[in-house]
């Protein structure tokens, strides 16, 4: 499980978003800036937990990471709109998670 690229792709955008997000606005960063922390944390929490299933439950672990990473943009956006992130860091941040989308469009569809 750790091996896969979902897995090394997640903790990497974990290991870039964490430290933008300290730099948010003080008036933002525990409104907007804890939310987009807390759902890319709740993404990789329920991969690994996909990870551990099997069957139906895999499934149902798999769409909620899939409704995460959804929020997860929503809020990266929003973040960009307010310019608490410039526009070089939200390309990367948009190319991490295009990759992320793709990996696990690949596992909900091999799972079904």
């Amino acid at each position: 499980m750790k091996e896969s690229p979902i897995f090394t792709k997640t903790y990497d955008l974990l290991l870039w978003l964490i430290p933008q997000v300290v730099k948010f606005p003080r008036a933002h960063r525990f409104g907007v800036g804890e939310r987009t922390q807390r759902l890319a944390l709740n993404f990789q929490d329920t991969l690994v937990a996909a990870g551990k299933s099997q069957g139906g439950q895999r499934l149902v672990y798999l769409k909620t990471a899939d409704i995460h990473l959804e929020q997860l943009r929503l809020w990266i956006r929003f973040s960009r709109d307010n310019e608490f992130i410039n526009i070089r860091q939200y390309e990367h941040v948009s190319r991490m998670m295009a990759d992320l989308g793709r990996l696990l469009g690949a596992w909900l569809k091999h799972s079904v």
